[in-house]
């Protein structure tokens, strides 16, 4: 039987407290939630995810005072980072105190933490006295959700309860970042584009290449993201798509027809973040065998976008 979609704070926050899992929406993508705290609790998001436990998972709170707390230390620019960026797509990837159960980290001695900017979401954190752990609501390796629908079809038997936030606005999962001494890494390019950070630190970041063994941080696997179907990605899409392979596109003057997707026929790279997975869904629930689709601009949201995209053909 699949899980009750609602838009009751009260009921989700009472959920996640008796140890239940709840899907919970973000500006980025929808979490399947649980008390990080509760280490059985935690176990059934990987049970649900099918998830492989060396995978670490971000913690979430309502306010940057009440989720540094898990964190050891914060230095200077996580300070900043927080200070301007959260509630918001970033995650802080920084020493973690030992009340965080290792099963949240994957035995690493960092934590991942975020605040989160969507008022529902919001609304539960405030309820609750507890980080809750939050990897996206789907099954591991799969095509991220931005629909409380989404959630249902791919996640309903296995979840206690799912918030209905609408739409994700952001539609790509957080940033992530490390910090090695005065050096700030991004680990996963994300929601808030790499010159964002830039901008608010004034000076440049590293950004590191996803690992393919043992991940630093949620979300640095190379094979991620699959619609089920082999993708080929090109600079510039040339054709229509047809039954068997369609084409994902990006702007103006470009191929059209039915088996034929834009991801902004404007050029928004906003608009691509947010409609890229809902178009790698209906890949997946087409008729096709293969897709052909055309990287955007490796600028801003773009460099998130066209990660995801690589990741999603291997």
């Amino acid at each position: 039987m699949s899980a009750p979609i609602a838009t009751d704070p009260a009921e989700a926050a009472r959920r996640l407290i008796t140890g239940q899992l709840v899907a919970l929406p973000t500006e980025t993508v929808y979490g399947l939630g649980a008390n990080a705290l509760d280490v059985v609790a935690v176990s059934k998001v990987f049970s649900a995810k099918n998830r492989p436990h060396f995978d670490p998972l971000i913690l979430h709170q309502a306010t940057a005072d009440r989720i540094l707390t898990y964190a050891h230390s914060v230095p200077d620019a996580a300070q900043v980072l927080a200070r301007v960026c959260w509630p918001g797509p970033l995650t802080l990837v920084l020493p973690r105190r030992t009340e965080v159960p290792d099963l949240v980290t994957a035995g690493l001695p960092t934590v991942a933490l975020r605040v989160p900017d969507h008022p529902l979401t919001q609304a539960v954190l405030q309820l609750v006295d507890f980080p809750v752990a939050a990897p996206s609501a789907n099954p591991f390796g799969y095509v991220s959700p931005t629909t409380a629908a989404h959630v249902a079809a791919q996640l309903g038997e296995r979840v206690d309860y799912i918030l209905d936030g609408g739409p994700c606005r952001v539609g790509l999962e957080s940033t992530i970042v490390r910090f090695d001494g005065p050096e700030v890494v991004v680990l996963r390019k994300g929601g808030t584009p790499v010159e964002q950070l830039e901008d608010v630190l004034g000076h440049r970041v590293q950004v590191q290449t996803q690992s393919s063994s043992r991940p630093q941080a949620p979300g640095m696997l190379m094979s991620h993201y699959s619609p089920g179907i082999r993708l080929t990605l090109v600079a510039r899409a040339q054709v229509r798509g047809t039954e068997r392979c369609a084409v994902v596109c990006f702007g103006a003057d470009r191929p059209s027809g039915p088996h034929t997707f834009n991801l902004s026929p404007s050029g928004s790279l906003q608009e691509a973040a947010q409609r890229l997975f809902g178009v790698l869904r209906q890949l997946a629930d087409g008729p096709y065998t293969e897709a052909s689709v055309e990287l955007v601009p490796e600028t801003g949201l773009g460099r998130a976008i066209n990660d995801r995209l690589r990741r999603a053909a291997v």
